[in-house]
């Protein structure tokens, strides 16, 4: 009995069998089939590769969504050299709300030299390229995300030289917390001092012949520092025509959620426009010689998320590709088999010519003259 099962079993599975097998005697072989699996095989070998290439790269998917943080504090991250000395420049922020951010806090002024050492202005140039590259081609920012940590620091390199030459300028660097609203960080003549209704700066001490406010921006970013991230104003250098010259930029920030397989980590992206002009006031040119950075907070936050093919879609994609290979070569020979013998079996027909057969009235015949048996019993 168990016998009998297990043959209606298999008897069962050979008729549900939806591949059926050709016997190799019934199996006629040629030239042009041969080549044709040539290219089939070469083409799917090809494809593959190229299928797995790109199942083992990544892209970065953008997601965006209100911003619901308004109570954490917004950190700056500054290294700016000015062409004037420590003692005559003072840098503070003040906010919408009419807050003072104290300079000594998170700020250090340090007396350098401004002009750069060679290998400094090589990494000035090389930085100068990387911003002109982005600006022409986005997509390289979503390079730039995936090699954060994994990069070389865009950080200015030390001086190599040991310059005699006394500091002419001062490079003010650090970070500052303020709050997440609009705001002003500015650089200007005169240290800052308090003052019930705002804030002032100590410039009346300062002579208007050391007024230089050309400066080169190293670094300048908004959130959490993240080695090997570009941001739009690293490697900028200004330089004033005039003593009195105030340099504007005008700065929207946005929050941004940076999720890789490297790193995760919540910082801020920001656009720039910058202008520049003099103060004139007999011109109607009014204002103060400085450098300001007006900033504004985007109420959107971006969450820029690196993903991956999942391996299920890349075999999906794999059968596509060799079965649609196989059966696309299938097609396109059978076609030209049927096409090359419709041309030649015309050919051979046109190879035979009728026969003219004199008939016994007169009459000539055209058709084949009829088969004569000439064999012999």
């Amino acid at each position: 009995m168990r016998r009998l099962n297990r043959k209606k079993t298999l008897n069962l599975m050979k008729e549900l069998d939806a591949f059926p097998k050709v016997p190799e005697s019934y199996v006629e072989t040629s030239a042009s089939g041969g080549t044709v699996s040539l290219i089939a095989f070469t083409t799917i070998a090809f494809l593959t590769i190229m299928e797995f290439t790109v199942y083992r790269d990544t892209w970065m998917k953008y997601e965006y969504e209100v911003d619901k943080d308004f109570t954490s504090k917004l950190r700056i991250n500054i290294d700016i050299t000015v062409a004037m000395r420590c003692q005559y420049v003072g840098a503070d922020v003040l906010d919408l709300a009419e807050t003072m951010v104290a300079s000594a806090d998170g700020l250090i002024y340090e007396p350098v030299v401004f002009d750069l050492s060679p290998q400094q202005k090589e990494w000035q140039r090389m930085l100068q390229l990387i911003q002109s590259r982005l600006q022409e081609e986005h997509s390289l920012q979503d390079v730039i995300f995936k090699s954060a940590f994994k990069s070389a620091s865009t950080a200015l390199p030390p001086r190599e030289d040991n310059s005699l030459q006394s500091p002419d300028a001062c490079r003010i660097h650090g970070h500052l917390y303020v709050n997440k609203v609009a705001g002003n960080f500015h650089i200007t003549v005169g240290k800052a001092i308090p003052h019930p209704r705002g804030h002032a700066h100590l410039a009346a001490l300062v002579s208007h012949e050391s007024y230089n406010f050309s400066h080169r921006i190293d670094h300048l970013s908004f959130g959490e520092l993240i080695p090997g991230i570009i941001n739009p104003l690293d490697g900028t250098e200004k330089i004033a025509s005039d003593h009195n010259q105030m340099f504007q930029y005008f700065i929207t920030v946005v929050p941004t959620k940076l999720h890789t397989y490297k790193i995760s980590a919540e910082t801020h992206q920001f656009s720039v426009t910058e202008r520049e002009r003099v103060i004139n006031h007999a011109a109607g040119s009014h204002g103060v010689s400085g450098i300001f950075m007006k900033y504004d907070i985007s109420s959107l936050m971006v969450t820029v998320t690196e993903e991956h093919m999942p391996f299920w879609q890349f075999l999906v994609r794999l059968c596509g590709i060799i079965g649609g290979i196989f059966s696309t070569t299938g097609i396109l020979h059978g076609f030209g088999r049927f096409v090359a013998e419709v041309i030649f079996c015309r050919f051979r027909l046109g190879s035979y010519r009728s026969t003219s057969v004199p008939l016994a009235d007169g009459h000539t015949s055209n058709h084949l003259p009829p088969i004569t048996d000439n064999s012999t019993h």
